[in-house]
């Protein structure tokens, strides 16, 4: 990653300069890297996402099913 370096003209207003800047921060990419690896996920099989599904399906049936008898 790049550091972007933004230098102040003579007359111009702060806020020319802080759209320069973030317009070249975004231009870089650097930001869409830094959130993609924050989501970053590893990979896992099929077979584990089924198997999770499966028991998050159960738990919310389990829930619903204590909701209609009135417990917690």
């Amino acid at each position: 990653m790049a550091i972007q370096v933004t230098r102040k003209d003579s007359n111009e207003a702060n806020e020319n300069i802080i759209r320069r800047f973030n317009r070249k921060v975004l231009q870089s990419g650097v930001l869409s890297e830094a959130k993609t690896s924050l989501r970053f996920q590893k990979p896992i099989s099929k077979i584990e996402r089924r198997k999770k599904a499966i028991v998050r399906d159960q738990r919310k049936e389990e829930k619903a099913n204590k909701a209609r008898l009135g417990l917690r």
